[in-house]
């Protein structure tokens, strides 16, 4: 720890000395160096331990009340009373935020409910051939979570006391299982529903059903490559991550299942279908068959039904009821009385005599162009067939020549195809591997997973595919995690009471957060901070790739002494506003911000991942052996964030998919 306080000083020192180098001298002062003194200011106090909320609002308050005295001194404190008042108005008028404790209040249900235990254990056992499957199951039951619940705290708390003592007891090294849970733990701060997209989506005014979208692909990548890691250091260093004993892998079977797979066979859909077929036998009834063989093709038949619906929505044909408003001013101003109807031969009739238009008088010495002549086409216009009919504007549904015979049905790409092939040869392997045991381990994950999954799609889906507002759909998730507490016998009083304490807890803090950071912003820009910061970083004449990289770089070292929440609301409000003048979509930048926020949970001093699990952990497990492994996982948070940047399709596919 006194590393940790000698750091934190040591890093204070840096920034006072460089706020007083950066500072002119007190005679060239303007009010925007105030508002960057005072900047300096609430980042020291923040780390000496105070309270982020109340210093921002302090600080604020102060600092406010200075730039209106510069102005008027006489109304100063009537104005920034006012200014208090109407920002911490805006903050509870604003719809977003009701989300927030919806989704709190669902992960604590969710995290009561006991699902996490059971689907642990059978991710687990379902990965236990591959190198470090211990640590694998841990971070997708990390993800799983996360995406259930959102909370980073409740994540690193759980798995540290479902995983960490066994991994300790499997004889995992101590900084990779550390590093495993705490790095697993951070997902929830990027993987939907994510508190934090909804913090930085109010404040930089982004929408967050866009960011839900953007940042669903990013975090699956990023557990994917938190277990590319974990099975190279399997393979490269085998007593870190040593394989489950043949003994933790057997899973008793039923007595029923195994007469079965003692008469026919150990792989479970061929000798269920033989039994079907065989002489009945009064010990294993039609309908204990039946069940299971439903079991042993439920992939099968989802797989199908998935399949299905995606062709159905590829080869439907999409009928336009109305006219485009294009055409339709088109049509209009084709059918116009100051124009005439297109004749057959594709040239102009002769305007109707009441339209307004007459024949020139006889007088003004112009004379009739010849009846064989017609009207000539315009230069450079190609010249109509005579034969072709007019073109116009039919109604809706009617009827034109050769119609079917113009008009395709749509068909499936050939990638559609590809796929159905790659899950046709997936689900061959399956069943060929699928044993009873495997059976049993699959009944397992099934009965703890799907549920989860159930709860995912009807919050997720609800939010991305647009039947629902975040805030609906955090109320189904709400209303959700307490049916699945309910229907595993977990809904008690005591539960729901703690919850709401803790979901009460949370969503206070969030809010004074935002009430502080309102009136923060507001006294910055008041000083005239943001329009000097602004000046300086446009000074520096960067590219937009310069101006992506230097911001990164802020929030990375930032995250060491700072929390996340402390940097959405603090320093978003000054990076947001130069976006628009180096072109970069705050939704790109959102998301980048998400990944590399998640440094601020495992970089020392604060690390909160670290110290949620030092709370939970055997007393044998030390700071350093938990900071020393969270550091590969930084890295590789960093690569995945170099890996974002060169391809923005990772991010921006699926909202510009299903948005634009």
């Amino acid at each position: 720890m006194r590393k940790e306080l000698r750091f934190g000083f040591g890093l204070m020192a840096i920034i006072i000395a460089a706020t007083a180098i950066l500072m002119p001298a007190p005679s060239e002062w303007t009010t925007g160096h105030l508002g960057l003194l005072m900047l300096a200011l609430v980042v020291v106090a923040i780390m000496l331990g105070f309270p982020t909320a109340f210093t921002l609002m302090g600080m604020g308050v102060i600092f406010a009340w200075l730039a209106y005295r510069s102005q008027n001194p006489d109304i100063a404190t009537q104005q920034t009373l006012d200014l208090m008042v109407q920002r911490a108005f805006s903050v509870m008028t604003n719809d977003v935020l009701i989300s927030i404790p919806l989704f709190v209040f669902m992960g604590y249900l969710v995290e009561r409910a006991n699902l996490i235990e059971k689907l642990f254990k059978s991710l687990h056992l379902a990965m236990s051939r591959l190198p470090g499957s211990l640590a694998i199951a841990t971070l997708v039951t990390c993800a799983i979570f996360a995406t259930a619940t959102g909370i980073v705290g409740a994540v690193v708390t759980l798995m540290g006391l479902l995983a960490l003592p066994a991994m300790l007891r499997a004889g995992y090294d101590v900084r990779l299982s550390a590093g495993v849970i705490t790095a697993g733990g951070c997902l929830g701060i990027l993987i939907p529903p994510s508190v934090m997209l909804i913090v930085y989506g109010a404040t930089a005014g982004v929408s967050v059903v866009k960011l839900y979208a953007g940042a669903f692909f990013p975090g699956l990548m990023l557990a994917g490559l938190y277990m590319v890691y974990v099975i190279f250091m399997a393979k490269l260093r085998p007593d870190w991550a040593p394989p489950l004993p043949e003994a933790e892998r057997h899973v008793p079977l039923p007595a029923l299942a195994t007469q079965v797979a003692r008469q026919y066979g150990s792989r479970a859909l061929p000798s269920l279908i033989a039994a079907l077929k065989g002489p009945r036998n009064a010990d294993v009834p039609m309908g204990n068959l039946l069940g299971q063989l439903g079991l042993a093709l439920l992939p099968l038949i989802a797989v199908a039904l998935a399949l299905f619906a995606i062709h159905g929505s590829m080869t439907a044909v999409k009928v336009i009821d109305d006219v485009p408003a294009g055409l339709e001013s088109f049509e209009s101003s084709y059918a116009s009385p100051s124009l005439a109807e297109p004749g057959s031969d594709g040239g102009l009739a002769e305007p109707p005599a009441e339209g307004g238009l007459g024949e020139p008088p006889l007088e003004s010495g112009l004379s009739e162009p010849p009846q064989e002549a017609g009207l000539a086409e315009p230069p450079g216009a190609a010249p109509m067939a005579a034969e072709a009919p007019a073109p116009s504007l039919a109604e809706p549904g009617a009827e034109t020549p050769a119609a079917d015979d113009a008009v395709a049905a749509p068909t499936a790409p050939t990638s559609f195809w590809i796929a159905c092939a790659i899950c046709a040869v997936l689900l061959i392997a399956f069943y060929a591997i699928l044993s009873f045991e495997r059976l049993e381990i699959f009944k397992m994950l099934l009965s703890s997973f799907f549920p989860l999954a159930v709860l995912i799609l009807s919050v997720l889906g609800t939010i991305v595919f647009g039947l629902a507002t975040p805030t609906e759909a955090a109320a189904i998730g709400a209303f959700g995690g307490a049916l699945l507490a309910a229907a595993y016998g977990q809904l008690n009083f005591g539960v729901i009471k703690e919850s709401v304490f803790l979901t009460a807890k949370t969503s206070a803090m969030v809010c004074w957060l935002f009430v502080g950071s309102a009136i923060f912003s507001a006294a910055f820009a008041l000083l005239g901070g943001q329009e000097l910061v602004e000046n300086f970083v446009l000074s520096m004449d960067l590219t937009p790739i310069q101006f992506m990289i230097l911001a990164q770089c802020i929030i990375f070292i930032l995250g060491w002494p700072l929390e996340w929440t402390e940097i959405i609301v603090i320093f978003m409000p000054i990076f947001v506003p130069l976006l628009a003048h180096f072109n970069i979509d705050p939704l790109f930048f959102g998301l980048l911000v998400a990944i590399n926020l998640q440094t601020a949970f495992l970089s020392p001093p604060v690390a909160m991942s670290a110290f949620y699990l030092k709370g939970v952990a055997p007393s044998h497990v030390t700071l350093n052996q938990i900071f020393a492994g969270m550091l590969p996982f930084m890295g590789i948070q960093v690569i995945m964030l170099i890996l974002l940047y060169l391809f923005p399709g990772i991010g921006l596919w699926l909202p510009n998919y299903l948005y634009n």
